[in-house]
């Protein structure tokens, strides 16, 4: 099927997002256990909580709109989650691969934002408000792990990476 109209765009972006999901699911759950911080496996814990619920969200989208979603593979997830388990393999266990693992997660959570908030401005031109106030949930969530992510960064694992005690005199940021 090829890409002729904003419909086909919206499921070819529903369809690649999906796959993207789906795929953080295995890889969240190999990031929690390659970190040291108990804050940051955590976080990740938490994210694979609500990556469950997003692919639901996205689940709910296709029956909203009555669309069947395509059978594809999201390469840029692919290559994300690839470069983030060379980490967990190059770099030792410990505060620098932790703050490795961070930016790897984030750089998925830019992806994922980019890429929700171009389905809801597809959806809010093909007119499909359910789907839209759906995804802006996700988006929400999406958003909401990246900010805890910088603050985990900043007050605790980047810290430890120094060598400094600022982690500890700031505590657990999740």
């Amino acid at each position: 099927m090829s890409t002729k109209t904003l419909k086909d765009l919206f499921i070819h972006s529903l369809s690649d997002i999906y796959s993207a999901e789906k795929q953080m699911t295995k890889s969240l759950p190999k990031m929690a256990r390659a970190s040291t911080s108990p804050g940051l496996r955590s976080a990740f814990e938490k994210h694979l909580e609500e990556t469950h619920g997003q692919i639901q969200r996205i689940d709910q989208v296709v029956e909203a709109t009555g669309i069947k979603l395509k059978r594809i593979k999201c390469v840029a997830m692919e290559g994300l989650v690839e470069e983030g388990q060379e980490q967990i393999e190059e770099i030792e266990k410990g505060a620098v691969l932790d703050t490795a693992l961070i930016a790897a997660a984030q750089k998925v959570e830019h992806y994922e934002i980019a890429s929700y908030g171009s389905l809801i401005a597809l959806g809010k031109q093909l007119e499909e408000t359910e789907a839209v106030n759906l995804l802006i949930e996700t988006l929400k969530q999406e958003k909401a792990t990246d900010e805890a992510l910088s603050l985990l960064a900043a007050e605790k694992v980047a810290a430890e990476a120094l060598g400094g005690n600022r982690g500890k005199k700031a505590g657990n940021a999740l």
